[in-house]
């Protein structure tokens, strides 16, 4: 019986980040290994021309086909790779040219699956193929994408989330969490969970895991913000109530339950729960301290509450996320 290709297609565009592009393509690549059988995966790389293609990180790459040359082909799986602009103040915006939004509405219609990888996801809403859809992309641009497109429901904790025939991927490393998501739903977790092993990485973090910190937060539009959690991070085992906070910024309870809500987009007390979690993420990772003591350390004050607020926040326990993550 013959083998059906899998024509999987990546755009290229200038400036684009490298390990967008490189990243799925492996993981297709590496799937081989562990097939006796063709895996049918063909992925070629297509830009505008036949020039080269210069990423954001200056090495370049050579294209397989246009974008002409696709014209009216079935594609069984469009990677959507992103770009940004870094602003003076190191802020991130994602950048769509008009263009190639254009070439991904064109070519989606021929497509089976579309998936974008990190700030991709802005292309796909730009070309209106996220409208009405969930979707996530790297926390650093969640909010524009929000902003710019009220019609995508986007949700930037999960590390990739598919709706219906759209996937969409969060930061850079993501893309081969997606890349072996693309694979399991073709081929199963156990092949998936083999390229994995390849990759010397974990294997197959679920789609709803966090993207783990709580350091997306965007900067605070005032100092007094800024100062508030300079003060949270340094009193994480204090008890940091609304009342602690209201005082320590000398306003009332209500305005500063109003401010971290138009500021940082949720509660006092969600914020200081994503802060404890991000200093006891960091323990996990880089220490051998007891679950106890961390709990202690952090403000938790019980074991039993810092594993809550680890399944609420990140979608797993403390135990857990150590065994993944451990450094060293």
């Amino acid at each position: 019986m013959a083998t059906r290709e899998r024509l999987v297609v990546v755009v290229l565009f200038d400036r684009i980040d490298l390990l967008d592009v490189t990243g799925p393509a492996e993981v297709f690549s590496l799937l081989q290994r562990e097939m006796e059988r063709p895996t049918g995966y063909r992925v070629v790389l297509a830009a505008e021309s036949p020039d080269p293609v210069t990423t954001f990180a200056g090495v370049r790459v050579l294209p397989d086909v246009t974008f002409g040359e696709l014209s009216g082909t079935a594609i069984d799986t469009l990677v959507v790779p992103g770009a940004v602009t870094v602003g003076e103040d190191r802020e991130i915006t994602a950048r769509c040219d008009p263009a190639v939004v254009e070439t991904v509405r064109l070519l989606a219609v021929h497509t089976r699956r579309v998936a974008s990888v990190c700030v991709g996801a802005h292309i796909l809403a730009a070309a209106g193929l996220l409208d009405g859809k969930r979707a996530t992309t790297h926390w650093s641009t969640a909010r524009q994408l929000a902003a710019e497109h009220p019609a995508v429901t986007v949700d930037a904790d999960p590390i990739f989330i598919r709706d219906g025939s759209v996937w969409t991927g969060a930061g850079l490393s993501a893309c081969l969490d997606l890349a072996l998501a693309l694979v399991a739903d073709d081929f199963g977790a156990e092949l998936a969970s083999r390229v994995a092993r390849q990759l010397v990485m974990f294997l197959r973090r679920p789609g709803g895991q966090s993207q783990f910190s709580v350091s997306v937060e965007p900067a605070s539009a005032t100092r007094r913000v800024d100062e508030l959690r300079h003060h949270i991070a340094a009193h994480l085992a204090e008890p940091l109530t609304v009342a602690d906070l209201a005082a320590y910024a000398h306003v009332t309870d209500r305005q500063i339950t109003r401010v971290f809500k138009a500021e940082l987009g949720m509660t006092p007390a969600a914020y200081v729960e994503r802060a404890r979690v991000e200093a006891a993420r960091q323990r996990l990772e880089t220490t051998d301290e007891t679950l106890s003591r961390i709990a202690g350390t952090c403000g938790f004050g019980t074991v039993s509450t810092l594993t809550r607020s680890f399944r609420r926040t990140l979608n797993t326990t403390p135990s857990e996320y150590r065994e993944r993550f451990r450094i060293g």
